[in-house]
């Protein structure tokens, strides 16, 4: 048993998973999230539509969110089937239909919707970088309340911990305090980053002399929150730590990292060009 150091500890009551009850049709908070942050995507894009040299016009917007939304269940899901319990569901594949247990990946969900703006773009003939930059800018939004939710739903905690501020999750027979970790990366996956990408695209000239740093910083700074906060995150239990000592969200962040680089440099080389600098 952890031995406390302060004698401050937040009980945690047992919130009722289900936000919305309309007749037979339960809305669950994890739901809702999801639901929320592409309502917030679509109308805040659609607001940059109106806007001249927009990257998109709001009819594209309009179809985009449908696969959007298709993108991060299908995505979400797969991912979480091969990167977190492929030998369970190879047991019983048709549990990988049963979506109402729970199960979903962001680094999955996230390949779905970089898959997904890269075929919509060709589609279209869009401009991709400057897609994925409008698309990085109000991806957080979404990712922070989705975490807000595995909160509410006492899930997901992090490690036991004696700071003043640890909680006691009711769904954790152990009684410890824990560090709240969803509450860290909502604040820093989502309401900092959010902040941070929002100034450079708007008063920055990144969007339009560099198309696709943004996009690298959202990858960038989305990886180093999710690293940093995974050392106080309690690891899956059929998983635990990997031998070098990380989780196995921190090994899905370095592909993130590369992948920032990348677009960062590739930004970054169309800015000099654009600009005649060498």
């Amino acid at each position: 048993m952890l031995e406390l150091l302060s004698a401050s500890v937040i009980n945690l009551p047992q919130f009722d998973p289900v936000a919305l009850q309309l007749g037979p049709l339960a809305i669950r908070w994890y739901s809702l999230g999801y639901i929320t942050g592409l309502l917030f995507v679509w109308w805040y894009v659609r607001r940059l539509t109106k806007k001249p040299g927009a990257p998109m016009s709001a009819t594209h917007i309009d179809d985009f969110i449908t696969w959007a939304m298709l993108a991060i269940i299908v995505g979400g899901r797969l991912g979480y089937v091969l990167f977190y319990n492929f030998n369970a569901y190879m047991a019983d594949p048709l549990a990988i239909f049963k979506l109402w247990d729970g199960g979903m990946s962001f680094h999955g969900g996230l390949t779905g919707v970089v898959l997904t703006i890269i075929w919509f773009a060709r589609k279209n003939k869009l401009d991709l970088m400057r897609l994925a930059d409008v698309f990085a800018v109000v991806s957080p939004v979404g990712i922070g309340l989705v975490r807000i939710t595995n909160f509410i739903n006492g899930e997901l905690w992090g490690r036991p911990t004696d700071v003043s501020w640890g909680m006691v999750f009711p769904g954790d027979f152990t009684g410890v305090p824990r560090h709240p970790s969803q509450l860290y990366e909502a604040l820093g996956e989502g309401l900092i980053l959010f902040a941070v990408l929002m100034f450079l695209y708007h008063k920055t000239k990144l969007a339009k002399q560099a198309p696709g740093v943004i996009a690298g910083v959202f990858f960038a700074g989305y990886g180093l929150v999710r690293f940093l906060v995974e050392f106080v995150r309690e690891p899956d239990a059929h998983i635990g730590l990997m031998d070098i000592g990380l989780s196995r969200g921190q090994l899905l962040t370095i592909p993130m990292f590369l992948f920032a680089a990348w677009l960062v440099s590739r930004g970054m080389k169309t800015y000099r060009s654009k600009s005649g600098k060498k």
